[in-house]
């Protein structure tokens, strides 16, 4: 059995595998755990992050507004399932010339050493990676932005590698960009950062084609003792637009640009109605994931047509299996 490295969470959300589901991943009944509706002013919360904190949990929420902005949102919640949003955005004490903000999305946190950091899709003169901190969700601290434009999807791993800190990102451009693979940089220190190393990429194969027109990190990046299990988003572009999925990958840990195992089939897609319709049809973007070494188990939360927030359940020994079993295999299917 693969084990997960980290501290027991005996409260994570569960739900046991339903009679007759086959799929590495399953959903939550209750599904979506938080509506479009959460906050006064929202017309939709997505894409968002969630960690233990203290007794229960906090989060970082994408909240789009009915004036269709985005920003992100703090919360709390004592179960993982029923939260309660702040109204107001998260507000960052910093340099007034990083923290001007002109769009903020996508959110993930990462509890790193002694503190919560926050990174997140962050507008400065084109999308680029934002980097915050927090010690209690109530009060919040800006870095500098760790790249220049345009980049998304910035993803911290939960302890340094060697002497510094790493990132997971995936390049991109001002739009809705139409390709993208995973990149690893390093930093000494959470300003500057560099050493980039080409993670994966997109596969335009047949037999893997859900992944072939752009893939992105998904949650914090778990620790196992095989590796680093990254759950990560791969789109295909159809003749009825773009269909986001997720698969699951295992990283080197001393090298985390190095792929041990990736898999050739997704691992949750489109298929309830939440999922499939909404503000962007035929969503499911996982942004966070519990884990409990104690017993393996995992708890994604995963942005439902950009409009809801699902919640799914899998684990460890479930993924690494589903990836050795059905391993992609570039060049063949």
């Amino acid at each position: 059995m693969s084990k997960l490295i980290g501290t027991e969470l005996k409260n994570i959300p569960w739900q046991d595998r339903p009679a007759g589901c086959t799929a590495p991943v399953w959903r939550y009944s209750g599904n979506p755990v938080i509506q479009s509706n959460a906050i006064p002013t929202s017309n939709s919360v997505f894409n968002s992050a969630v960690v233990p904190f203290g007794s229960g949990f906090a989060g970082v929420f994408r909240c789009d507004s009915r004036g269709v902005s985005m920003d992100i949102y703090p919360g709390f919640s004592e179960d993982g399932i029923h939260w309660n949003i702040s109204p107001e955005p998260v507000h960052f004490e910093g340099d007034p010339e990083v923290t001007a903000r002109e769009y903020r999305y996508d959110p993930r946190v990462c509890f790193l050493e002694d503190r919560y950091y926050i990174t997140w899709c962050n507008g400065y003169h084109g999308p680029t990676i934002g980097i915050g901190y927090t010690f209690d969700f109530k009060t919040f601290y800006q870095l500098e932005n760790a790249f220049l434009p345009y980049n998304r999807n910035g993803v911290l791993f939960p302890r340094k590698i060697g002497a510094h800190y790493a990132m997971l990102s995936r390049p991109s451009d001002t739009g809705h960009t139409p390709f993208g693979d995973i990149f690893c940089s390093f930093s000494p220190d959470l300003t500057f950062w560099g050493k980039h190393r080409y993670v994966m990429g997109a596969v335009n194969q047949d037999c893997t084609a859900w992944q072939s027109k752009k893939i992105g990190p998904g949650p914090t990046p778990l620790e196992t003792d095989e590796g680093w299990l990254l759950i990560y988003h791969g789109v295909i572009n159809t003749c009825n637009g773009f269909v986001y999925r997720m698969g699951c990958a295992l990283l080197d840990l001393d090298k985390p640009w190095i792929v041990k195992h990736r898999s050739r089939f997704y691992i949750l897609g489109p298929q309830e109605l939440y999922e499939r319709v909404g503000d962007v049809p035929n969503v499911t973007f996982p942004c966070a994931a519990l884990s409990d070494p104690a017993t393996g188990r995992i708890a994604i939360y995963y942005g439902c047509a950009d409009t809801v927030t699902g919640l799914a359940f899998t684990t460890v020994d479930t993924l690494l299996a589903y990836m050795k079993q059905y391993p992609l295999e570039m060049g063949t299917c």
